[in-house]
């Protein structure tokens, strides 16, 4: 049944890459308002794909892990995407927070400070989840 979840997951990942880039852009041309309601969206998305992994992975009858089939040189390099995305993702939800938060108190210049840090590392691990996605699913599949 929870099969789908990984594509769910995939899905959930590119949107939320996608609004962050666009979210970006749209405070670049100082649209402020639609700059909050595409990062809140960033936001909401994430959080929806958490709940989704939880649910593939953890959740009773969850799948704790995937094995990756690839071999030769890929897999240092699938393993080395995959303990970054690992380590930054776990750091994505306090960065959001603060950073929403200060955006909400209008901190502007506190808020600019913590999105300088939070908006690559959130961009990388939504990316980052992708390619993994690919390459368990895809590339290199389950026999």
């Amino acid at each position: 049944m929870s099969d789908y979840l990984p594509h769910l997951n995939a899905v959930l990942n590119s949107t939320a890459a996608v609004l962050l880039i666009v979210g970006y852009a749209l405070i670049r041309k100082r649209r402020e308002q639609a700059h909050k309601r595409v990062m809140l969206t960033a936001f909401g998305v994430s959080i929806a794909f958490l709940i989704s992994y939880l649910a593939y992975h953890v959740w009773p009858f969850g799948k704790m892990d995937t094995k990756f089939q690839g071999q030769g040189l890929i897999r240092p390099v699938y393993f080395t995407i995959l303990i970054t995305h690992i380590f930054l993702a776990a750091a994505v939800p306090v960065l959001a927070i603060v950073t929403i938060i200060l955006g909400y108190l209008d901190r502007r210049a506190a808020h600019r400070r913590w999105a300088w840090w939070t908006f690559p590392i959130w961009l990388y691990v939504s990316i980052t989840g992708v390619v993994i996605y690919v390459m368990l699913y895809h590339l290199y599949p389950h026999s």
